[in-house]
């Protein structure tokens, strides 16, 4: 990450020659070692620093807000991730990702819900099936969902990438997002439909989920990204290229077993996060998703 750390060096000489003379004052330090001290008490002091300002920057988490699930990803997912939902029809991919939304625009937080497919009103009528009050979450202006068509997308490619091989000074994002509105969170469904504008040019279509990756970090948001893939995967995205882009993949399985079917999740990876490597069961409920395990060891954990 980037982040300038906040180390006033003129302060910390005056800090560090202060100790010194109090350290050689006082005995603790002869003078053939003044020298040596000197050079490396300063890169300890900042290497200290660091490492806590790392250390605090790591542990910004973000909650989800379904059960369990945070349990999965050591306490949430970090602040400012692009984070794939992958899976096959009816895994829950869009039930999850709402669900976030409205743990967190009942928390104040903006949120939007871009979609390619489903229209608002039954978007907010599923919500209101599970008791997530959405027609409230949008007066308070805190849930919007809009709808997009992914070949208005194909209309502005042109233009978007004259500006990327630096044609046009103009600055040009890869979507308009809605005006005066700054998400902290983004769900985009699908990416898989955004695909369909790009039907045969691969090079395009990840520069152009490179640049929409780089539009929401620059905002600062954290970001949910539905790939519609088989039931049993091989690949968490349709080109196979913004597994490699994203920060985090959550898949969802929709297992045949016998004459049902059972729903399962899985972390395949999250950057920078300690993330149990179990699949487990879940359900979703009349309140939505509930995961369900097996026993309370504790799970096996992987850093990717």
């Amino acid at each position: 990450f980037e982040r300038e750390l906040p180390v006033d060096i003129e302060k910390l000489k005056v800090e560090i020659r202060a100790e010194l003379r109090n350290e050689l004052m006082g005995g603790k330090i002869g003078k053939e070692e003044l020298n040596i001290e000197e050079q490396r008490r300063p890169i300890k002091k900042i290497i200290g620093r660091t490492k806590e300002i790392i250390k605090d920057f790591v542990k910004e988490r973000i909650n989800t807000g379904i059960e369990d699930l945070d349990k999965l990803i050591d306490g949430g997912v970090p602040r400012g991730s692009n984070i794939i939902v992958a899976g096959g029809p009816g895994s829950g991919k869009t039930t999850l990702c709402l669900q976030i939304l409205a743990y967190h625009a009942a928390r104040g937080k903006k949120c939007l819900y871009m979609s390619f497919d489903e229209p608002e009103s039954r978007l907010i009528q599923y919500m209101g099936d599970f008791g997530w009050n959405p027609e409230q979450l949008k007066k308070s202006g805190n849930l919007k969902i809009q709808m997009f068509n992914p070949f208005d997308i194909t209309r502005s490619i042109d233009t978007f990438l004259m500006k990327a091989k630096g044609e046009l000074l103009i600055e040009v994002d890869p979507i308009i997002l809605p005006p005066n509105y700054t998400p902290d969170f983004i769900v985009v469904d699908s990416l898989t439909a955004i695909s369909s504008a790009f039907p045969e040019n691969g090079d395009s279509r990840r520069l152009y989920i490179e640049q929409l990756f780089r539009l929401f970090s620059k905002m600062g948001a954290t970001s949910f990204l539905i790939t519609e893939v088989d039931h049993i995967p091989t690949a968490f995205s349709e080109a196979g290229a913004e597994e490699f882009l994203a920060d985090g993949i959550i898949a969802l399985y929709n297992i045949k077993k016998g004459d049902a079917r059972q729903k399962l999740i899985e972390i395949i990876k999250l950057k920078g996060v300690h993330h149990s490597e179990n699949i487990v069961p879940f359900e979703i409920g009349k309140s939505g998703i509930k995961l369900h395990f097996k026993n309370k060891k504790k799970d096996g954990k992987n850093n990717q």
